[in-house]
C-alpha cells in the first residue's frame, strides 16, 4: 500500500477551516447573550464545542488514528444533511455563494477526500 498520499492533510486542512468558521459563529453568538438572550449563550458554547470536535478529528486524521476517519465522514455527513434541509425549507436561511461554498461544498470535498478503499487501507493500521 502506497502510503505517499496527501489526502489526509488535505482532508486536515478543509475540517480546520471548518473550526475556525464554527468558532466564528459561537463568539459572535456570546454578545447577544450578554444582551439577555441566554439561549444564545448555549448555541455559542455548543458551536465552541463542535469546533474542538472538529479540530480533534483533524488532528486524528493527521496522526492517521483508526477511528478518525469514519468519526469525520460521519460529521460531514451530518453538516451536509443538515445544511440541504437549510436549503430545502424556506425559513430564512442565507442562500448566497459563501453559504454554499461553506455548507455544501466543504463538506463535500471532507468526504469525497476520505472516501475510496485506499483511505479505509490507510486508517487500518
Amino acid at each position: 500500500m502506497n502510503a505517499n498520499t496527501s489526502r489526509p492533510e488535505a482532508a486536515f486542512v478543509l475540517l480546520l477551516m471548518q473550526s475556525t468558521f464554527w468558532i466564528a459563529a459561537g463568539i459572535s453568538a456570546f454578545p447577544f447573550a450578554i444582551a439577555g438572550e441566554v439561549f444564545m449563550a448555549i448555541l455559542g458554547a455548543a458551536s465552541l464545542l463542535l469546533a474542538s470536535f472538529g479540530c480533534l478529528l483533524a488532528i486524528g486524521l493527521v496522526r492517521r488514528w483508526r477511528r478518525s476517519r469514519r468519526w469525520a465522514i460521519a460529521l460531514e455527513a451530518v453538516c451536509l444533511g443538515g445544511s440541504i434541509l437549510l436549503l430545502a425549507v424556506p425559513v430564512g436561511s442565507n442562500h448566497g455563494l459563501v453559504s454554499l461554498l461553506v455548507n455544501v461544498a466543504l463538506p463535500l470535498a471532507v468526504i469525497w477526500l476520505l472516501r475510496g478503499r485506499k483511505m479505509r487501507e490507510l486508517f487500518a493500521r
